[in-house]
């Protein structure tokens, strides 16, 4: 029973929190709904009015992509692997990512809510890259090392289509480990 009681206090908690963080994003505290938001005050993008649009959460609204469709993935881990729907294809992928990890087994493991690095995918060249691959198009496609390399935005600057200004990096740098806790 212990056990028991601690895990409903826990939760309680847990929903606290979550009522805090639906309360600032407008919608339920669920990490692909927070990521969007993140991402639409980092990058200027103007999110859609559903977020069950098909396939486009936003746009941007200025800088170079300005006008341009955008689909916002947070990954609380990186596992090297992306949800594209083929039939519904943005101009670009923001990706927001956890730390680097080899697709394993969630047993024992814990999935932090952090943002270690940002990827930008031109979403038209990335697909067509994949399929060069014989890569299977669809929810969890293997994107290749070097594709994520070349897109990334932060916190490397790899990728020159959306140059980060030193704020940008700084906002998302708040979402990383705590100082203390990195390795």
């Amino acid at each position: 029973m212990d056990e028991l009681t601690a895990l409903a206090e826990l939760i309680r908690r847990r929903n606290a929190v979550e009522q805090d963080i639906s309360a600032i994003i407008g919608r339920p505290a669920l990490i692909g709904h927070v990521g969007e938001v993140i991402a639409s005050r980092v990058f200027d993008i103007k999110l859609q009015h559903s977020a069950a649009a098909k396939g486009i959460d936003g746009r941007f609204t200025s800088g170079p992509l300005a006008g341009q469709t955008v689909n916002i993935k947070w990954y609380a881990k990186h596992e090297g692997i992306l949800d594209i729907r083929p039939d519904a294809l943005p101009d670009w992928y923001v990706i927001l990512a956890g730390p680097r990890t080899a697709p394993t087994s969630s047993r024992g493991s814990v999935r932090p809510w952090l943002i270690e690095s940002v990827y930008l995918f031109e979403a038209a060249a990335l697909v067509q890259s994949l399929k060069q691959r014989g890569v299977k198009i669809g929810v969890a496609a293997s994107v290749a090392k070097p594709l994520w390399v070349s897109a990334e935005v932060y916190p490397e600057q790899r990728s020159q289509a959306l140059v980060l200004t030193d704020e940008q990096k700084e906002q998302l740098r708040i979402f990383g480990q705590p100082e203390s806790k990195q390795t």
